[in-house]
């Protein structure tokens, strides 16, 4: 049988990080329902909207990790039905609804990309997989009238979101409506004593509450948590628009997209995104140079996602190519099939720019070298050959074969 952790000192570790931006009804509840005893069940959901997910869904896979080892059942849930709704939280516009194949390939993607972020080998209390179509698949007409039938049109318009299209005339589309509904019910089917979710998912979450207290006359938590925005800029994480460190990316370029973050995420990403304790993140903030606790940054994130050995090879990689500037003795070979040809149409076949106008910026911005010699005319015409190294910034090679 699993062991409750009811120490006040674990509990207020994991409280106190610095994730947590709301408990809702109150902070006081919800450490006397830990400090109970008890084992409760806490969810997190996630819409597979897209192939891949980052650092920010990172940090909330691992605060279920420590609520998991106080003891408490916790299921991640994989919105394959809601996804197919589109979630409007945050949006001025309808999202995009996806089809079931593709929401079904995300699925498989994202459970490998989360296997080295929980202990899903565990023997007493491993987390739970479970997927919401499974039951909102199987509402009938009339259950979706009376689970509707809990709440007013007032209630879910006032809204900011819909209030800013009302303003500017855009539509506001009934299934729309139905979303916050068909989250909510997860709760109910799943009947869970808490939900951690995101700033922009408080009000779902509290539809779910709401709809728990109704249907099963008990309480739900709502545990809100940072959604890990950009202090100066207050841009945020996003899979839908593509911007962040993604996990399933190569070891040595999770690597180097941490590199790449301004040094104000860097105390941020230790905060959310590692499991070193407040005192020694304290401490590496007071390395003076930014770029050597970037550095250990970098490792702890790419070992939590990868494992200790890839992120060995990836800091190893970093230091020969960034800090000293040398050519990586492992590099991928790619087949041209064409010989004389213009250097950007090689730099899409090679996998080294998603389009020619990406390629022209990165020539027009020095970008690109070939055999260690930086290219400066977007019009340049090369004949590939045997052995023939490219190179695209700091950290992209391919060899020619």
């Amino acid at each position: 049988m699993t062991k409750i952790i009811t120490d006040i000192k674990k509990i207020n570790e994991v409280l106190d990080r610095g994730t947590i931006v709301q408990i809702l009804p109150t902070k006081q509840e919800f450490v006397k329902a830990l400090q109970s005893g008890k084992k409760l069940k806490f969810y997190i959901g996630f819409d597979p909207t897209a192939s891949t997910l980052h650092l920010s869904h990172a940090k909330n896979f691992m605060f279920m990790e420590k609520l998991r080892k106080l003891g408490h059942e916790v299921i991640i849930l994989f919105g394959d039905f809601t996804a197919r709704i589109g979630d409007p939280s945050g949006e001025i516009s309808a999202r995009m609804q996806l089809t079931k194949k593709e929401v079904t390939e995300n699925v498989s993607l994202w459970r490998k990309q989360v296997l080295h972020l929980m202990d899903f080998n565990s023997k007493e209390n491993p987390p739970k997989i479970l997927y919401n179509n499974d039951w909102l698949s199987k509402l009938k007409y009339e259950d979706v009238i009376e689970l509707a039938s809990n709440f007013t049109v007032q209630q879910f318009i006032e809204r900011d979101m819909y209030q800013e299209r009302l303003k500017s005339k855009k539509p506001i589309f009934l299934h729309e409506f139905l979303y916050p509904l068909m989250q909510g019910y997860d709760s109910v089917a799943m009947d869970v004593d808490g939900e951690v979710c995101g700033t922009d998912q408080i009000f779902n979450a509290l539809v779910g509450r709401n709809l728990q207290r109704k249907l099963k006359n008990k309480n739900k938590f709502v545990i809100a948590v940072t959604l890990m925005e950009n202090p100066k800029t207050g841009v945020l994480m996003s899979k839908s628009k593509g911007t962040g460190v993604f996990l399933n990316a190569e070891p040595k370029d999770i690597f180097g997209q941490i590199m790449a973050q301004p040094d104000e995420m860097i105390e941020i990403l230790f905060i959310n995104c590692t499991y070193l304790s407040l005192s020694e993140i304290k401490k590496i903030m007071q390395i003076p140079n930014p770029k050597d606790a970037k550095i250990k940054l970098a490792y702890e994130i790419t070992k939590l996602v990868c494992g200790k050995s890839e992120a060995n090879k990836a800091l190893e990689s970093f230091q020969k190519t960034v800090v000293n500037k040398e050519i990586p003795e492992e590099i991928s070979e790619v087949k041209i099939n064409k010989l004389t040809q213009p250097l950007v149409d090689v730099l899409v076949a090679a996998n080294l720019a998603s389009s020619k106008s990406e390629a022209r910026r990165l020539i027009d911005q020095g970008g690109v070298k070939i055999d260690g010699v930086a290219i400066g005319d977007r019009n340049a015409v090369v004949d590939p050959v045997l052995g023939m190294i490219i190179q695209v910034g700091k950290r992209k090679f391919i060899k020619i074969k």
